[in-house]
């Protein structure tokens, strides 16, 4: 069986010779052993679902120089705004100028300003978070200026079996967006569709099961 280090270095060799794409491991539901295992083998950026989850993984792996990157990848309720704005670098699902303002003024003003991207719902499945298409340059030119944020492009999660005209959809929208809001990030694709999403134009992939394995149970309120 593979180590997660093998298995990283197996998808950082498929990322090979594409340029600017950024490889986010999703360690929800992952131990912490697992987690250091791949910083160890030199993986820095972490996505998590849940916030307390991810609380309890950063206060396990701080210091030991350990400088990690933690990426909010889960929808994101307005009661838990302040210790995301304080303790994570980035929030991939913001989908609202309410929960964009919070985070604006709940990030603390000796911190960089909080990469945030705007979620988009591209399929229209209801049971999905983010934004409609429609409604993404609205959302954007409304959080643009915020202090203590920085837009920095867009997620997007097609459903799964999506032919390419999803993620040329989602990549349009990025496009016509890009220069007015300097959008440098797209976040798109996961284990079973990052080379479609990489040819496509993504450049973020959010992957889990191809360096981890399958997800181990970690209990841990939201």
């Amino acid at each position: 069986m593979a180590t997660i280090g093998e298995n990283l270095q197996q998808v950082k060799a498929r990322l090979a010779g594409v340029r600017g794409v950024i490889l986010l491991a999703v360690s929800k539901g992952q131990p912490v052993e697992s987690i250091r295992a791949a910083a160890v083998a030199g993986q820095k950026a972490f996505g998590e679902n849940y916030v307390q989850e991810a609380i309890e993984k950063m206060n396990l792996l701080r210091g030991n120089g350990n400088e990690l990157s933690w990426h909010l990848i889960g929808p994101l309720q307005s009661n838990k705004t302040r210790v995301v704005a304080e303790r994570f670098d980035w929030v991939q699902t913001v989908a609202s100028e309410k929960i964009a303002r919070r985070l604006s003024e709940q990030r603390p003003a000796s911190l960089a300003p909080l990469n945030v991207l705007i979620q988009v719902n591209v399929s229209g499945e209801p049971t999905k978070s983010g934004v409609a298409p429609g409604g993404v340059n609205s959302l954007s030119k409304s959080i643009k200026n915020l202090k203590g944020i920085r837009l920095r492009g867009l997620m997007a999660i097609p459903e799964p079996g999506a032919d390419r005209a999803r993620y040329r959809s989602v990549k349009a929208l990025y496009d016509s967006l890009k220069a007015d809001y300097e959008f440098d990030t797209l976040s798109l694709g996961m284990s079973d569709d990052m080379d479609v999403a990489i040819a496509e134009g993504s450049t973020m992939v959010r992957i889990g099961t191809a360096i981890f394995g399958a997800r181990k149970t970690h209990k841990s309120a939201a």
